[in-house]
């Protein structure tokens, strides 16, 4: 069993018991939460595209843990003072003590010259996989991304406008032939502004998909 932990936007965290892996960690200046990046414990930090949303207090965390930090070249050159890097590109995957993680491709801006946005296909080997598409735009690989990965759990963003929306995201899931969808980056700001209950109702709707709206400071046991 792994639990999932959301932050708000599109940062959380899974814990397998033993470590924890922290995704795109904006704390500071995140409206949704009121939590100090150094009072974060971690052993990861993946990292979805450079957008300060997204890689947030990546350098002061991974300084402070030793956390390996895990994202595309260009990304972690942003990264000053991290000693413990684990560069990726598009379609690569990493064995890692919990399982792997393979980097997928997202349709985003990058945030930083050269890099390139991206999504990550956890597989934990004593739990669930679990698929983050990090920021993107709804696109066609995402069916082949499912029919590879057998997705117990996609997390997507829902908030439209720079992502996709509701309608697009429901799309997604089907697509991904997810079990579980958790929706995030949403209600951050007015320009994201959406209710996830409309995206509840299209998703089920759409697929055999159960969606879980799990609110910022809260936590959902992931289940294979």
């Amino acid at each position: 069993m792994i639990n999932f932990k959301f932050y708000g936007h599109s940062c959380f965290s899974l814990n397998t018991g033993n470590e924890t892996i922290l995704v795109d960690p904006f704390f500071t200046d995140n409206p949704q939460t009121n939590i100090n990046p150094l009072d974060v414990d971690c052993q990861y930090i993946l990292i979805s595209h450079a957008h300060f949303d997204h890689l947030g207090d990546a350098p002061a965390i991974a300084q402070k843990t030793n956390a390996m930090l895990i994202a595309i070249p260009e990304v972690l050159k942003l990264c000053k003072g991290a000693k413990n890097i684990h560069p990726m590109n598009i379609g690569g995957s990493a064995a890692l003590p919990f399982g792997s993680v393979r980097m997928t491709a997202a349709i985003h801006s990058s945030g930083v010259a050269g890099g390139l946005a991206c999504g990550f296909v956890i597989r934990f080997k004593e739990g669930p996989t679990v698929y983050y598409s990090g920021d993107t735009a709804l696109f066609s690989d995402m069916q082949i991304i499912g029919t590879k990965e057998k997705i117990d759990y996609a997390i997507l963003p829902i908030g439209d406008n720079f992502t996709m929306g509701n309608e697009d995201a429901a799309r997604a899931a089907q697509m991904l032939r997810a079990h579980n969808v958790i929706p995030i980056h949403y209600n951050t700001w007015p320009a994201i502004k959406q209710d996830p209950n409309i995206f509840r109702q299209i998703a089920e709707s759409l697929a055999a998909v159960k969606v879980h709206i799990v609110n910022p400071g809260d936590s959902l046991e992931l289940t294979k």
